[in-house]
């Protein structure tokens, strides 16, 4: 996720206020109490359930041509279990459940806090292959102030279920740490196109109604499934290696967003120079007519604003960088995914390390300069948010707000330092081994030390324990005239957000 920065006056973002408040989930009440369970994540300790691990998710949604009524939808989990299981703990808190069956038995359920709790009627035994099918509404309205899952545009809907809001659109374990195959399927009226993460398998023609089904091949975190529904065209082209790129846009801004998506393959191929190769099936730009307030990495399928591309504030290097920025998600953070919300750091503080080598590169902004303003400001991000890998939790009411300024430049500081310290031929080592060694997979920031060790040969740890835990940004290496600056003119000379200054 990248919150964009506006040079015009500013407006209230949406992203504000994400996840504020969980709208009520209405459900037969089981016998027994149902208890919310969680992983037992630092940030999001309620997040994401125990005992079982899914394999695939399989997805149907019908949307009835109107973003005032919630969609009829099918969720359907195949998963192992771990442990012993009496009930199965699945996220869930937007929606109505109709009915739960586990292995094609029916099952009794209730809430419990975010949780639905689905109790089979025998005990699942360690190791045991289930099945459980949920039907339940969708809903794209939000609640008590509560936003994110489902967003609503000018013709449709697209989904930004960053950071735990996929289960408001539907059942799952959405936890990054439990990534799963994908199999989706849209139902929406004539007139209206459907495109999700993956590729297409098959479309049919049902009277005034069409379906398409999309299939990932790789595993996918709950947070990055996107669903693009609306009067949109998708416009076809070919990456590197034959790769299929396609673009999703409003059908009547085609043109006029054309001289941007054409940019994608040689991006696509700047990007496999540094790190290597793309790691996905196929690659695009969902642009949508919405009021989002930041752009989202969802896995092959990337969501971007429409004013990004339209607003005339933004520089021609600006745009292309943030475009970067959302591509090198691709392997950053979708490929390798977090094993936990304290290791965002990797995901955004990579993803704002090669938006600003391309800034540099392709639009001549200065990465050191870019770096030095980032140092200046990094004790008052630290104050403010913690150090890079210790996070500070959420504002109450504000779960996106751990996306701040010290995991965005903030980490890739920590980046340009590691490359100061271990050289740039070993640093360049590293991120390409890391991307190969963790492709498809969940990763840890203490993974990372160690293949930066490894990699290098050297005894790292003073060096990451003062980067990556300390209150107080470290003397930087090469650089030792860098000083931090005033909390008041730190926050005016560093850039926002992993966004270059203009």
């Amino acid at each position: 996720m990248l919150l964009t920065p506006r040079t015009r006056t500013p407006r209230p973002l949406k992203a504000a206020s994400l996840l504020a408040s969980a709208a009520s989930v209405c459900l037969v009440a089981a016998s027994a109490p149902a208890t919310p369970l969680g992983v037992g994540d630092r940030l999001f300790p309620y997040l994401g359930n125990p005992g079982y691990d899914v394999a695939s998710y399989d997805l149907s949604f019908t949307y009835p041509g109107t973003n005032s009524k919630p969609l009829q939808a099918v969720t359907t989990i195949n998963a192992w279990t771990t442990t012993s299981l009496n009930s199965v703990n699945l996220d869930f808190a937007r929606g109505e459940v109709q009915s739960v069956k586990v292995d094609g038995e029916p099952a009794s359920f209730a809430s419990a806090g975010e949780d639905l709790v689905v109790r089979p009627r025998k005990p699942l035994p360690k190791g045991s292959w289930i099945r459980i099918t949920v039907r339940h509404t969708s809903d794209p309205a939000s609640a008590g102030g509560r936003e994110g899952g489902w967003v609503r545009t000018a013709d449709g809907l697209a989904m930004a279920n960053q950071a735990d809001a996929g289960h408001l659109v539907f059942p799952s374990n959405d936890h990054p740490s439990d990534k799963a195959l994908y199999t989706i399927r849209v139902t929406a009226p004539d007139g209206y196109t459907a495109v999700a993460n993956g590729l297409p398998t098959h479309v049919t023609r049902a009277g005034r109604a069409t379906t398409w089904t999309y299939r990932t091949r790789h595993p996918m975190a709950t947070e990055l499934a996107q669903v693009s529904i609306g009067r949109s065209t998708v416009l076809r082209r070919t990456g590197p290696h034959g790769l299929p790129v396609r673009d999703v846009v409003p059908t009547k801004d085609r043109a006029q967003l054309e001289p941007w998506l054409k940019k994608t393959p040689d991006q696509i191929a700047w990007m496999e120079k540094k790190v290597g190769p793309y790691p996905f099936e196929t690659y695009g730009m969902l642009v949508a007519e919405a009021d989002t307030g930041f752009e989202l990495e969802t896995q092959t399928l990337s969501l971007f604003e429409k004013d990004l591309f339209t607003d005339p504030a933004y520089a021609k290097w600006q745009v292309e960088s943030i475009m970067v920025h959302e591509l090198a998600h691709q392997w950053f953070g979708d490929s390798v995914s977090p094993r936990t919300w304290s290791d965002l750091w990797l995901n955004e503080g990579h993803a704002s390390w090669y938006e600003a080598l391309y800034a540099q590169e392709k639009g001549g902004r200065s990465l050191e300069a870019r770096m030095r303003a980032a140092y200046g400001a990094s004790d008052s991000w630290r104050n403010a948010g913690g150090p890079p890998a210790v996070p500070k939790a959420p504002r109450p009411g504000q779960k996106i707000s751990i996306f701040r300024p010290n995991v965005y430049d903030g980490a890739a500081l920590v980046l340009y330092a590691l490359r100061q310290e271990i050289g740039r031929l070993a640093f360049d080592r590293l991120e390409r081994s890391w991307v190969t060694r963790h492709r498809d997979g969940v990763a840890t920031t203490a993974d990372f030390v160690a293949l930066a060790k490894e990699i290098s040969g050297r005894d790292l740890d003073d060096f990451f324990k003062a980067w990556l835990y300390g209150a107080k940004t470290p003397p930087m290496p090469g650089h030792p005239d860098w000083k931090p600056v005033a909390q008041d003119k730190a926050a005016k000379a560093a850039p926002r957000k992993g966004h270059a200054a203009p």
